[in-house]
């Protein structure tokens, strides 16, 4: 489980960015607050701020030509399983969205994708 930090999600490959729209939608369900080491900070601030970073990733997927389901730009859906928010509280985020994506982040995010064999130059 990681969220990539927001700067490499138009470098991502494919498979690394179908993965994290997968990713995404299993925190923003029934993964809400279920607590892992690498995504931990998630939960420390509003929902909206996963929901704001899910559609970054989900306007790459359509910038290059997939089709991300369009329920997922609803902030309030939650998936299938889990029941949508009544109204998600609209909030200002900011650049990086999480604060946790900082040069160091971004580091480790790098170092971790070289370990899979992907080079990204930023």
């Amino acid at each position: 489980m990681r969220l990539w930090h927001e700067r490499l999600i138009t470098k991502l490959p494919r498979q690394q960015l179908l993965g994290q729209h997968r990713e995404c939608c299993a925190l923003r369900g029934n993964g809400w607050g279920k607590k892992h080491q690498t995504v931990n900070y998630v939960f420390d601030v509003s929902p909206y701020y996963l929901y704001g970073y899910h559609l970054l990733v989900m306007n790459e997927m359509e910038r290059r030509g997939y089709h991300p389901n369009q329920i997922w730009y609803d902030k309030n859906y939650r998936g299938q399983k889990c029941a949508s928010y009544s109204n998600l509280a609209i909030e200002s985020l900011s650049v990086p969205i999480y604060s946790k994506h900082d040069a160091d982040y971004l580091e480790e995010c790098l170092t971790n994708l070289k370990g899979k064999g992907i080079d990204l130059s930023i």
